[in-house]
């Protein structure tokens, strides 16, 4: 029995709701062995106190099983989680770290799934993250709040595992943009069974126990819908405004606009519509529009917001999409890619107020 044998051993331990081991997670501060005995200290932050004990209790299940191994001692070493002052008339009521570092957070929702919301979230990051390079420097993040169905990592091409430093997680970053998912901290073939108060929980996680650094704009990928995520974001992200997506045909810009409307309740500007799948263009330059034609342009009436880009069908959109090479890095002299710098110019022209 040595120390290897022991963290083996431990790395069957999962943390609670994850199917991630503590071990990856880097909450094994130290191991002992003395004799027979094993002495095993964890530090994590958390609220929960039946995370702790579950988590105690795995490991003495766990390293009981191993031949020699006569007692296990577990030390939790547990921190709370740092809440920020009280606001304004909320009395005792703390409020969420605002991501002091990110200089702007937009939201990007469509109400309907199935219209390529996270597609146009990472290449528009992409692209914004060039325009940045190219005058002057800076950086953008993606906060991918589908938690049943996180997408962002593959279309972005963003492997491995964050790291956890000083009890903060380390954004994973490919091409440039820094990148937080759901996709990074469960296996591939393991589904997330959660109830709404774990999906509120999680999102108020990824937005005040990441170390998103300095970021000048961070997209937020929504999942469909008005539900819990999109409830619990808008009130722990100090959001600088919200971008939808839809496609043309009705059953889509319908939703589109309704799920616009929540935005419009908790008071978070409506930067725009962005009209994805608009055409697909032959060899010959006419265009075929297989969903029907002028749902964005509806959407922004109904709304009373700008159209601010019409994305045509591309199947390179797709395809590196499952390379993990967005086509505004890939292809950028594709009209598509042409399309998402010209969105990211209107997005970088907006004069967001950060007081």
């Amino acid at each position: 029995m040595n120390p290897e044998t022991i963290q083996a051993q431990l790395k069957t331990v999962k943390y609670p709701g994850f199917s991630r081991d503590i071990v990856s997670f880097g909450l094994v501060r130290d191991i002992q062995i003395k004799d027979a005995n094993v002495h095993v200290t964890v530090e994590l932050t958390t609220a929960d106190p039946s995370i702790p004990e579950k988590i105690a209790a795995d490991i003495k299940a766990t390293l009981g099983e191993i031949e020699g191994c006569d007692a296990v001692e577990v030390q939790m070493e547990v921190n709370a989680p740092k809440q920020t002052a009280p606001s304004k008339g909320q009395g005792n009521v703390p409020t969420p770290n605002p991501l002091a570092g990110v200089k702007t957070c937009i939201a990007i929702a469509s109400g309907k799934g199935g219209v390529g919301k996270s597609s146009v979230t990472v290449n528009l990051a992409c692209a914004l993250q060039k325009h940045i390079d190219q005058n002057g420097g800076g950086r953008v993040g993606i906060l991918d709040c589908d938690i049943y169905g996180p997408s962002v990592p593959l279309m972005l091409g963003a492997n491995g595992r964050p790291e956890l430093r000083n009890n903060k997680i380390i954004p994973v970053e490919n091409f440039g943009v820094s990148t937080m998912s759901m996709g990074f901290l469960v296996d591939d073939e393991t589904p997330v069974v959660w109830r709404g108060p774990m999906i509120m929980k999680t999102i108020q996680q990824f937005a005040q126990d990441v170390d998103w650094g300095e970021l000048d704009i961070l997209l937020i990928d929504l999942p469909p819908g008005t539900g819990d995520a999109q409830l619990s974001l808008t009130q722990t992200i100090p959001l600088n405004g919200a971008l939808i997506v839809t496609t043309p045909q009705a059953a889509a810009h319908n939703v589109a606009r309704r799920g616009a409307r929540m935005f419009e309740k908790v008071k978070v500007p409506l930067l725009g519509v962005v009209e994805n799948m608009s055409y697909l263009e032959a060899a010959d330059g006419s265009r075929q529009e297989l969903f029907g034609s002028g749902g964005g342009e509806a959407t922004a009436r109904q709304l009373g917001i700008p159209l601010l880009a019409q994305i045509p069908l591309d199947p390179e959109l797709r395809i590196g999409g499952d390379r993990g090479i967005p086509i505004t890095v890939g292809s950028p002299d594709s009209n598509a890619a042409k399309a998402f710098e010209a969105l990211a110019g209107q997005v970088i022209d907006m004069n967001f107020n950060h007081d």
